[in-house]
């Protein structure tokens, strides 16, 4: 209890501190507009409109009129003189901050009481998903809960248990033969044994659900780099690169994308 009034206290204090130079008459330095966010902003509307130009959904007059008043409003330059910065408000601050981190330090440990030898003083985190017994258990008590199988393949597959993973994958395809993250699952797991073809027909069955499945489209452009086959791992990858721009796997994609067209003497 004393702990709380003291920091209560010592906030309401720092606060006044805080606010006393925002409530004299002089205004608040002004902060210049960073131009960068501008530009950053501009280019993403751009790359969005260059999207919805190529897919045919406006008109190429209206996406001309439209890019040029976003470069007229994000590129023009910017005449904003720099302000000054409060130093003696974050001067304050910085102290309150230090203040409170003082008592924190001072009070917290007696308040948190006895603890075991080790032990944190805010208790341990709890882990963000189910353990891998509690999906164990699920599976077993749920034979049918197709999303604990995946969960559970996926956990077997990030422990390298690549064999309890693909019977997972495969009880899961038993239920719903067109399930994608099994099929992919199944596929990532078949190539890494050096299963290529079996790999291959993975991949092909999610494309023939998903055509434009980013994962199911790098697992095929490497199954067919790997087989040496690269003008059609380039055509595969090319479309990946399209869907794929925030895929794990991309930066990766790019410099073996390269490399495959070079070989592929293109």
């Amino acid at each position: 209890m004393t702990m709380a009034i003291v920091l209560v206290a010592a906030l309401a204090a720092g606060g006044w501190l805080a606010l006393r130079p925002l409530l004299r008459p002089a205004a608040w330095p002004a902060e210049p507009p960073d131009r960068r966010d501008d530009v950053a902003r501009a280019v993403s509307s751009i790359r969005d409109l260059e999207f919805a130009q190529a897919a045919g959904t406006i008109d190429p007059a209206d996406a001309a009129r439209l890019r040029a008043r976003i470069e007229a409003t994000a590129f023009a330059p910017a005449d904003a003189t720099p302000a000054r910065a409060p130093v003696a408000t974050f001067a304050l601050v910085a102290g309150v901050a230090a203040l409170l981190a003082l008592l924190v330090v001072a009070f917290l440990p007696s308040a948190a009481g006895d603890r075991a030898p080790g032990a944190t003083i805010t208790g341990s985190i709890p882990d963000a998903g189910p353990s891998l017994a509690a999906l164990e258990s699920a599976v077993r008590e749920r034979p049918g809960d197709v999303p604990s199988r995946l969960a559970l393949a996926d956990a077997y597959a990030a422990e390298g248990r690549a064999t309890e993973a693909a019977e997972q994958y495969r009880a899961v395809l038993a239920v719903d033969d067109e399930n994608v993250p099994a099929l992919n699952g199944l596929g990532l797991l078949l190539f890494r044994s050096g299963s290529l073809d079996g790999a291959l027909l993975a991949s092909d069955r999610v494309l023939s659900l998903r055509p434009r499945d980013p994962d199911a489209l790098f697992l095929k452009g490497l199954v067919l780099y790997q087989q040496q086959r690269y003008a059609e791992a380039v055509a595969v990858w090319e479309t990946y690169l399209d869907v794929g721009e925030f895929h794990g796997a991309a930066p990766m994609v790019r410099t073996l994308y390269e490399d495959a067209r070079q070989k592929a003497g293109r």
